[in-house]
Formats: C-alpha cells, structure tokens, sequence
C-alpha cells in the first residue's frame, strides 16, 4: 500500500490455531463496539483475529472529515494487502460486518479461505429491495455463514427466502436483531445476549471446518 493508503490494523491472539481476518462496515472502523466485541470474543477461543481499517476511515480517523467508502476495487485492494501480510499455513476465514462481509465473500476464493462469514449481509441497499448483491456471495467454498438479525433492513427473513442463495450459505437468524444485532426494548433482549449468540455461531462455524 502507498502511504496515502496506509492503514491500522489491530491483530488480538497472535497465537491462535485459526486466523480470522474481520473487515468492518460502512459506519463504523476496527475500534467499534461491535468490532471490539467479536474480535476480544473469538480471540479468547483459539482464534487470531486481524481488524484494520478501510482507507477511507483511515483518513476519516486521521482528519477528522467523513467520507464516503471506497469503491469496491479499492476495499477489495486494502483487504487482499492486509491477507498477504499474514500468510502462513493457518486456516483462515475472512469475516465481514456489512460492508466488509460483501468483500470478504468476494475474495474468498483468492485468498484461498475456508469460508467466508458475514455479520450482517446487506442483501440490498435500504429501501431498495430490487438492487440485489447476490453475485457476491457466490465462491467455492463448501461452506460459508451469515448470521443476520430479523429486522435487518438489509434483508429480513421473508426477503431473503424469496432468494436463490448459492448451496453453499449457511444462515443463522437473530430474533429482534438489527443490522447491528440490536434487539428491540420490548424483546427484554440486552444487546450482548444476541452478540454472544453470534460469536457462539461463528466459533462453533469455525470449529467444524478446522
């Protein structure tokens, strides 16, 4: 990477059996709650868990100026940079929120992953149900995961059976879960009951394919 495009990368448990490399969303970089959570989570179960930041949350972290994410080419790019620098004979998995689970599936196959596993797929761009991105889930793996909320404005349940989803998705449903895997106040839910919930689905996810 230039240095224009030089970005963080936070790595818990080195020492880990399998290699989780985890690219995060469109709102929020490797320093979110939510990213916090699942890394520290997966990271005390055997797993060696990569954060970094996309470009341009980078800039956004460093100037203090929003931005729009990069196009596709370039998250991709970021992404496929920071596999490299961690290639050795573990297992790897890449992992995604959102936005980062469409470029973890889409370089599954290159970056010869067991699976790719999506925390929160966005099946479609909000309030536009017609503008699928199904093209990216399609890989060779034998096995890929996501785990979504039920009121996930990306794709909720009734959406996403009206789908041809490749053979090889695995789907796990969160009830009262968000994009963010938020439950609702009326559900009684705290939010770290249906997190915890997710990162049991992806270590046991994970477990059965090393």
């Amino acid at each position: 990477m230039s240095d224009s495009q030089r970005v963080a990368v936070h790595r818990d448990n080195p020492e880990g059996a399998v290699r989780v490399i985890f690219a995060h969303g469109a709102g929020a970089g490797l320093q979110s709650d939510f990213m916090q959570y699942f890394a520290l989570a997966l990271a005390m179960n055997d797993v060696d868990v990569v954060r970094f930041n996309f470009p341009y949350w980078q800039k956004f972290m460093d100037t203090g100026v929003r931005r729009p994410p990069n196009p596709m080419p370039q998250l991709e790019h970021c992404m496929r940079t920071v596999i490299e620098q961690f290639d050795d004979d573990k297992p790897l998995f890449l992992m995604g929120k959102s936005m980062g689970a469409r470029v973890a599936f889409r370089l599954a196959d290159e970056a010869k992953a067991e699976a790719a596993i999506a925390l929160g797929f966005p099946f479609h761009p909000i309030g536009k149900p017609d503008k699928l991105r199904l093209d990216d889930l399609v890989n060779q793996c034998p096995k890929n995961l996501i785990i979504q909320g039920e009121r996930d404005g990306f794709g909720k349940p009734e959406e996403v059976a009206s789908y041809q989803l490749p053979d090889t998705i695995a789907m796990h449903w969160l009830s009262y879960g968000d994009h963010s895997f938020e439950p609702t106040k009326r559900s009684g839910l705290e939010r770290r009951t249906l997190w915890q919930e997710a990162v049991d689905t992806v270590r046991g996810f994970i477990t059965e394919r090393t």
